[in-house]
């Protein structure tokens, strides 16, 4: 009997950052031969960071991966374990491609190109890479190793063709970001490669948040009957050494420890938490700034913060105006207090008496509307971003994705920031993720591990406090119902016909449709932010401005 071990290396790389991606490297290999590795595996593109997008479209930053990827080999002695990762390789007659690459010895000992390079939602693999063929298995230490990229492991032909040219086992390296469906179709592609090869899998995937993408590590190894015997913790950088043995020329993994994976608010909530904190600290920025209105929206996303980068890199601003509830400001002294964070308050009734008074001339004998309204949430952008130019810290703005679907958010006012919590969490999703947090702990977490948002955030009626009385149920439809048919628009891509089939009101769904289309110049100019559905607005869904298309 013959035995191999294989470590999983899931890490945190930042894109474009060679000399901190290489010292991970350097740091999990060392570990990784203090604990008797033969393999340490890496995620995809783990040298550059992923994605790296149309930086791979500049010869300079390839050939710049080529020379870390030399000197990381030079480091990569044949005393100590072999290195799988992903890094970028120039091709010959142009391009580059995406690759799996073998290092010991202090030499690049073998390359496999990805082949399957996704082209929809947040990937734009075949804009900047070049495929590569369909490759056999590459020997290490008398193991065959059948190294795939990410994708490859999607669709069978890869993983037939390593079966076929004698792989002991199948290696997948991964830049796999989260969403709230993924955990099941990786694992599904997974069982699904097992069970046609017969072959055991090992699948590295890499933590931590790139602009609007969190990545939730969990890498796990599938035995030969497609059984899960080991898996990584989800949401940190982790080492995990598996073991095998190879008997009758078979090899299979060893049992070992297998951490539950988070689903549900729980996952969603990490991803917010790895998405805010990875963004503020990658980017350089010493906090977070961000409106406390009293309400869930502001709540939330303040816990997030507070919960990603502690109470002392959060302020929270209370700008209350004439049609500012005492109960709100109340609630938003309570959400500071629960969270440990500073606040601070500056009044806004002066300045919007000022301004109307210099516009009194030129709306003369027009009503009251939205503008006035707006002008509120302008002054209030207004002063969230100079303490952000002050202090240097990010603007967080708190709206959700109903509310941006149906563009019910405020241009150059409460839209103003760097970065959305909540720009892919449903109004409902929101509530469900508040009460979640006020009865649960996570130790990793830097907020309290006790109620972080007042109740009253949670069961008043959601409203902007624009106009006495205000409601958010005043302009739009209750939000159980708004969410569900967004849904059906938005992730699911049903036509109004199908939303009405399934039990909706045709006026209703028509209205909500309609809302849906004329915010897209909104949307397009709001900030960036966590991803969690399969259908974020973005990359994910990219539709024109000018359309009369209604179907």
């Amino acid at each position: 009997m013959t035995a191999f071990s294989l470590a999983m290396a899931q890490v945190n790389p930042t894109v474009g950052d060679f000399a901190h991606n290489s010292a991970l490297i350097l740091d999990a290999w060392r570990e990784g031969r203090a604990a008797g590795a033969d393999l340490v595996v890496f995620p995809e593109l783990v040298l550059t960071g992923y994605p790296p997008e149309d930086l791979i479209t500049r010869p300079a930053f390839v050939e710049a991966a080529g020379d870390a990827v030399q000197s990381l080999a030079g480091e990569i002695d044949e005393t100590g374990p072999g290195v799988v990762l992903g890094a970028p390789v120039a091709l010959e007659g142009g391009g580059a491609g995406n690759a799996a690459l073998l290092l010991h010895g202090s030499k690049v000992r073998a390359q496999r190109l990805k082949h399957h390079l996704p082209n929809y939602g947040v990937f734009d693999e075949a804009r900047v890479f070049r495929p590569g063929p369909p490759a056999g298995p590459v020997a290490f230490r008398g193991v065959r190793l059948g190294l795939m990229v990410c994708e490859d492991m999607w669709f069978p032909d890869i993983a037939e063709t390593h079966e076929e040219s004698g792989a002991d086992l199948l290696v997948v390296i991964n830049g796999s970001p989260f969403d709230a469906r993924k955990g099941d179709q990786r694992l599904a592609h997974a069982v699904s490669r097992v069970t046609e090869t017969r072959l055991p899998l090992a699948y590295v995937n890499q933590v931590g948040g790139q602009d609007e993408l969190a990545f939730d590590g969990a890498s796990f190894v599938l035995a030969g009957d497609a059984r899960l015997v080991a898996q990584a913790p989800s949401w940190r950088p982790d080492l995990t050494l598996t073991r095998w043995r190879s008997d009758d020329d078979r090899w299979e993994p060893e049992a070992g420890d297998v951490h539950p994976v988070p689903d549900g608010t729980e996952a969603i909530w990490q991803a917010l938490v790895t998405g805010l904190r990875d963004y503020v600290d990658k980017n350089g920025f010493p906090g977070v700034v961000l409106g406390l209105s009293g309400g869930i929206d502001s709540a939330l996303s303040a816990a997030v913060a507070v919960d990603a980068l502690g109470p002392e890199r959060v302020i929270g601003v209370r700008m209350p105006s004439t049609f500012s509830s005492a109960g709100s400001l109340d609630d938003a002294a309570e959400s500071a207090e629960l969270l440990g964070m500073r606040i601070e308050t500056v009044p806004i009734a002066g300045a919007v008496t000022a301004l109307g008074d210099l516009l009194r001339e030129q709306f003369a004998g027009l009503e009251p509307d939205t503008t006035e309204e707006n002008v509120q949430a302008r002054l209030r952008g207004t002063i969230l971003m100079a303490f952000s130019n002050k202090f240097g810290h990010m603007l967080l703005t708190t709206g959700n994705k109903s509310e941006m679907s149906v563009g019910y958010a405020t241009l150059y006012g409460d839209m103003n920031g760097g970065y959305s919590v909540l720009k892919d969490v449903y109004k409902t999703t929101a509530y469900a993720l508040a009460s979640w947090r006020n009865r649960s702990s996570i130790p990793e977490l830097l907020g309290p591990s006790g109620r972080a948002i007042p109740e009253a955030s949670i069961t008043k009626p959601p409203s902007a406090e624009l106009r006495p009385d205000q409601t958010d149920q005043d302009s739009l439809p209750p939000y159980e119902v708004l969410d569900a048919v967004l849904e059906r628009l938005v992730e699911d891509e049903e036509s109004v016909a199908e939303v009405v089939a399934a039990g909706y009101d045709l006026a209703l769904v028509k209205r909500i449709r309609g809302m849906l289309l004329r915010a897209e110049y909104k949307r397009r100019q709001a900030p960036p932010g966590v991803r969690i559905t399969t259908r974020a607005f973005g990359r994910d869904r990219r539709y024109p401005i000018t359309n009369r298309f209604a179907d």
